[in-house]
């Protein structure tokens, strides 16, 4: 399943996530610090979306109540409340 998701309150612009099951497969994010987000991405990749969810939910950036890795982690919540 490809599960589309507009982050809130960050530099990126969108989250697509490529997942099997309750495995991520590949997540891609637009904008943002792209070097991170390739390393978070590449992190993920295989891992079971509620491992993930818990390593990365919660993370701030400076003063933000969010970051990117939380929103990917708000993506990952999204998509496993439509399943």
């Amino acid at each position: 399943m490809t599960f589309r998701y507009l982050p809130r309150g960050v530099c990126s612009r969108e989250i697509l996530l490529d997942l099997s099951g309750d495995r991520i497969n590949s997540v891609q994010v637009m904008g943002g610090c792209s070097g991170n987000l390739q390393g978070i991405s590449r992190l993920v990749a295989g891992m079971k979306m509620d491992d993930a969810i818990a390593k990365l939910e919660g993370i701030r950036c400076g003063r933000k109540g969010t970051s990117c890795p939380d929103q990917i982690a708000q993506a990952l919540k999204a998509a496993k409340a439509r399943e």
